[in-house]
């Protein structure tokens, strides 16, 4: 009992944060594996779990995703789904020991990327001269580093989009939303097909991703921007840490 309590009320807070600001996976991946989950599947059922949150954000987003000119949708889905499905296959095949000792890295890239977003974004927006509008330079390797691990996906996003010169945020949101969905729906049939879905944990924590991500977004803003960030940073660099002090144990 206790375990599916922390399961949903993690699924809850990563579907509020990811509402809000991102940053879900610093709670939902750890929690799985806290609950004895090994790290290959506890990364691709946090993967599944945030699928139907990304749903419901991208029909959110509908309009003004319908409203973007000159964005190739059907080739940027298809683009997105392919590069999901190398990195979804690249996690399959790695070991819970080897990636167990990527884990600390790519969390520390993720909170760094997370802590510094707009400063990312503001450094992307200075590249879009020499970076080609919905290329697929680009945006193959968000993809392949998407199936491969979920974590600063969405920061990772905004920032290719910011170089590709979309200003919009609603739009940037939105289409991040849809990619996102796009990415986790074909991450959910590779991993479905490996075997590496715990069902039960990812089905009550999907459950908690709903209902974060409509009943706790409007209590998320009503908590300043800058005090969310920090927390999200501080919940990234504390799990960080201490997935750090289990690869040093553990060696």
């Amino acid at each position: 009992m206790f375990e599916t309590m922390l399961l949903f009320v993690a699924g809850f807070f990563g579907g509020m944060l990811n509402a809000v600001a991102g940053g879900g996976t610093f709670i939902t991946f750890p929690a799985l594996v806290f609950t004895g989950i090994p790290p290959v599947a506890a990364n691709a059922t946090a993967t599944v779990a945030a699928l139907p949150g990304y749903l419901a954000a991208a029909y959110g987003f509908r309009r003004d995703i319908r409203a973007m000119e000159g964005a190739p949708m059907v080739k940027l889905t298809v683009w997105t789904m392919i590069g999901g499905a190398v990195g979804s296959g690249l996690l399959l095949v790695s070991s819970n020991e080897a990636f167990a000792m990527l884990v600390p890295f790519l969390l520390l890239a993720a909170t760094l990327i997370f802590t510094f977003a707009e400063r990312v974004r503001q450094a992307a927006a200075r590249w879009r001269h020499i970076a080609t509008p919905f290329g697929l330079g680009t945006l193959l390797p968000m993809a392949v580093y998407g199936g491969y691990f979920n974590g600063g996906l969405g920061i990772i996003m905004l920032a290719l989009f910011a170089m590709w010169g979309i200003n919009d945020l609603h739009q940037m949101n939105g289409l991040k939303s849809w990619l996102s969905f796009a990415l986790a729906v074909i991450a959910f049939v590779v991993f479905a097909i490996g075997g590496s879905i715990a069902w039960g944990p990812g089905a009550v924590m999907a459950l908690g991703t709903i209902a974060g991500g409509y009943a706790g977004a409007p209590a998320a803003r009503a908590i300043p921007r800058h005090a969310l960030r920090m927390l999200i940073s501080g919940v990234g660099f504390g799990m960080t840490a201490i997935f750090f002090v289990r690869l040093i144990q553990g060696a």
